[in-house]
């Protein structure tokens, strides 16, 4: 629970703990002015019945309401998962050569086309899904949009290229969300970018300058390791271990805000997107529940009532 306005609650509680401080010293005195009667027992035969315990029920009850009336004072208020609008999500793909590894069955490409697919087709209809892949150079492949079916064919139809350019994946994603909304720079509308490598940021812009640029946009960036990182892939007739520069992806994520994941094979890449939709799908607000605390302090204001009619001294 949060509150909005804590203030008042906290000059409203401290009022509270003064009444009933003076309603405590008042019930002493009171005990003590008693105690100079000296006839008991003709105190007993004005007054045969007292109420004992029963007459702070309803001071007890009262004080109860004032503090709940002294919280919603505060606006308390609870946080609530609420949809996201006007939500874009670009997913980045590494199409450099080690994509081609065989670790992963049946290859690095397909496992991730396949898992990339599945992601998008399970994200809200409401959202805006763009797509971009990178390997020397990086490039817009799809522009946001809500058509899912059309980002998911694209996704099939990714080829592979020479190079790595992890920074200029970063770049490009933002262009993508920046040139597909003419009030993000004045509004940001709620953004993610999703990238997937499995190498080393071996060409364009490095990745400092792109933590830069998406911290700066406020558009955070979760990177997913995928591979062994024991691998071999031939390129131009060599072979080449297929290293990954987790350590960089794991650095971007975190400096832009966003989450670090690691995937050694095609089920735990599905899993990964699993999780990156559900955080995605939506986000945290807090929404007032005054209403629930007025009740409860009318409960109690009732319940004061009731037992200062039913047990308060009266006259016969």
């Amino acid at each position: 629970m949060n509150f909005l306005a804590p203030g008042w609650m906290l000059a409203a509680l401290a009022m509270l703990a003064a009444l009933i401080a003076g309603y405590v010293w008042v019930q002493l005195r009171r005990r003590s002015d008693a105690a100079r009667f000296t006839n008991l027992a003709l105190l007993d035969r004005v007054a045969p019945r007292r109420p004992g315990w029963r007459r702070h029920v309803s001071a007890g009850l009262l004080f109860a309401m004032l503090g709940v009336l002294a919280v919603a004072l505060g606006r308390p208020a609870m946080p609530v998962e609420v949809p996201r609008e006007r939500a874009t999500i670009i997913v980045a793909i590494d199409v450099s050569p080690s994509m081609v590894a065989n670790d992963i069955d049946p290859d690095r490409i397909s496992s991730a086309k396949k898992a990339a697919v599945a992601f998008v087709e399970s994200l809200p209809d409401r959202f805006n899904v763009g797509l971009v892949s990178f390997s020397a150079t990086a490039g817009v492949v799809s522009s946001p949009s809500q058509d899912h079916q059309a980002v998911a064919d694209s996704v099939h139809n990714l080829q592979i290229s020479p190079g790595t350019a992890i920074g200029e994946g970063v770049f490009a994603s933002l262009q993508s969300i920046q040139s597909f909304d003419d009030d993000a720079a004045e509004d940001p509308p709620p953004s993610a970018v999703v990238l997937l490598s499995d190498g080393e940021n071996t060409s364009g812009r490095p990745i400092s300058s792109a933590v830069r640029a998406a911290s700066d946009a406020r558009v955070p960036v979760s990177t997913i390791a995928f591979g062994t990182g024991a691998a071999l892939v031939e390129i131009n007739g060599e072979p080449v271990e297929a290293n990954i520069d987790k350590e960089a992806l794991e650095r971007l994520a975190a400096d832009t805000g966003g989450h670090f994941y690691e995937a050694e094979s095609g089920s735990e890449l599905s899993d990964v997107y699993d999780d990156i939709g559900s955080s995605l799908g939506s986000e945290t607000e807090y929404q007032e529940n005054l209403i629930w605390w007025v009740r409860a302090a009318a409960v109690l204001g009732a319940g004061a009532v009731l037992a200062a009619l039913a047990w308060s001294p009266r006259l016969p």
